[in-house]
């Protein structure tokens, strides 16, 4: 008995000792794998960093890219695209106007009652219709038919506010948020198709023609004023409520900017000069690249595997499309290489774009002592179960990194754009503010990305020079905006002008 009895504490001391081993080295283990977590995290934050030296590099090269783009056609990254909008509103505008937003799935009909200084916008009414998916993919004639067919509907239902003077034909501005090649302020022919339409008779063709045919053979009498895109129109849009706006930057789930450029400014306009001095150009910023750009190696990837890689660079680390895919990939790296979430890799972690950006600002708002929204948020969409409170600090701070460049690098855009129009620093005598008129529901509602922007272009303009420039929220540049460009530009605004 005594024999069995010291062999079986014997056994038990060597089964304690290969326990405690066995303990020992998986906190080492775990403790190496943490080790990694913040070795990975740290390594982003200082791939993303901006510090302000940066920013004016990117900002002096925006400014530079922008001068090539309106010297010649593809002289540059940046398209600088001639809108034919020379007449921004100025707020006298008067009577009944009408906007077409076709921008995706859906679009949108409006009509305005513009009631000059003293009303303002008096009414407006609008509807909203899905386009059936087959006519997305179908003939040009098929889609055009559908819109014109609900726009003579709406036009049918105007009530007596909404009364033309006797001959009068309507007029109507037309949002049309795909690549256009703009031939006039009311015509451009489609460069192609994209947000899942393909019709092949469409591309090459005037889309306002295609609209204008659609009209006639259903019988409506309409004047199709101007075609604008969704940034245009926030420009007019703001410039409609404030007269100081020089610039509109769409940040959403893409990100463009459009500015009010001297039209002998532009060299490659070879019509003649308008008479405002002033030319509206559509820059489409989002396609901007430099290597002053802090790219890190999950933007590499995400560039690599796109639909369009080498193409649209800052929107890819700006804009809502990408900031939570940005997120994803970082999260994936730290659990392959750091067991982050245990010792199997989650697998919805691996599904592209399964964290979107509204997700993360909700995360990156987290301010409860437990971070609980951060913990169910990463149970809602990776199916988590569980998730520790350092675990949660990380990813918050991955939020934060990742909110930051975006909104810093937007900043050194605007500051690039002011520079290029000479309003970055004071005038001696000059009161006139510098407006820049904002939307897009990255700028809208992801609060730490708003903030963090305007107080980087604060620290670029510096005090002094920030004091003269003011960024406000345009809501809806795509719906009034369009209406407004069509009364700016009414075929009768001579004639009111004169009597």
């Amino acid at each position: 008995m005594g024999k069995v009895a010291v062999v079986a504490t014997v056994v038990c001391s060597a089964a304690v000792c290969a326990a405690a081993v066995f303990i020992v080295r998986r906190r080492m283990q775990s403790s190496g794998k943490w080790a990694r977590v913040i070795q990975i995290l740290k390594a982003f934050e200082e791939d993303c960093a901006t510090p302000i030296a940066k920013l004016r590099q990117v900002a002096d090269a925006m400014t530079v890219e922008m001068h090539a783009g309106l010297a010649s056609e593809g002289g540059s990254k940046l398209k600088m695209l001639i809108s034919y909008v020379d007449n921004l509103p100025s707020g006298d505008e008067n009577g009944i106007f009408y906007a077409l937003d076709l921008g995706g799935t859906n679009f949108r009909v409006m009509r305005f009652l513009l009631g000059g200084k003293q009303e303002g916008v008096v009414k407006r009414e609008f509807k909203e219709v899905s386009i059936p998916p087959p006519l997305m993919t179908g003939k040009s004639d098929e889609l055009f038919d559908f819109i014109a067919g609900v726009l003579a509907e709406f036009v049918a239902t105007e009530g007596d506010d909404f009364r033309l003077p006797p001959g009068r034909q309507r007029e109507l501005g037309f949002t049309f948020s795909f690549p256009v090649r703009q031939t006039s302020l009311s015509s451009g022919t489609l460069i192609k198709w994209t947000k899942g339409f393909s019709i092949d008779d469409t591309v090459g063709a005037d889309v306002v023609g295609e609209l204008v045919k659609a009209m006639e053979r259903v019988g409506l009498d309409m004047n199709v004023t101007a075609l604008v895109n969704d940034t245009v129109g926030t420009l007019a849009g703001g410039r409609y409520y404030n007269p100081d706006v020089v610039a509109a930057v769409i940040l959403g789930t893409g990100t463009n900017a459009a500015y009010v450029e001297r039209a002998h400014a532009i060299p490659k306009w070879h019509g003649l000069l308008p008479k405002s001095g002033e030319m509206v150009i559509n820059m489409e910023w989002g396609n901007f690249r430099s290597s002053h750009l802090p790219l890190t190696e999950y933007d590499h990837s995400l560039d690599f595997e796109s639909l369009n890689p080498g193409e649209q660079i800052l929107e890819k680390i700006i804009s809502g499309m990408y900031l939570g895919e940005i997120l994803r990939r970082v999260l994936l790296k730290m659990a392959e290489e750091a067991a982050f979430f245990g010792d199997t890799i989650p697998p919805k972690l691996r599904i592209p774009f399964i964290i979107r950006t509204p997700n993360m600002s909700a995360i990156h708002s987290d301010t409860s002592p437990d971070l609980k929204v951060v913990g169910s948020k990463l149970k809602d969409i990776l199916e988590v179960p569980t998730t520790s409170l350092k675990m949660r600090k990380v990813v918050i701070s991955l939020c934060n990194i990742i909110a930051t460049r975006g909104a810093r690098l937007s900043a050194a855009g605007i500051y690039g754009i002011l520079k290029k129009i000479g309003k970055d620093v004071p005038k001696e005598g000059e009161t006139q503010k510098s407006v820049i008129a904002m939307d897009g529901g990255l700028f809208e509602h992801y609060t730490q990305f708003s903030e963090c922007m305007e107080s980087s272009l604060k620290e670029l303009l510096g005090d002094e020079a920030s004091e003269s420039v003011e960024v406000i929220h345009s809501n809806d540049g795509s719906g009034v905006g369009a209406a407004l460009l069509a009364a700016s530009h009414s075929q009768y605004l001579e004639d009111s002008e004169t009597s």
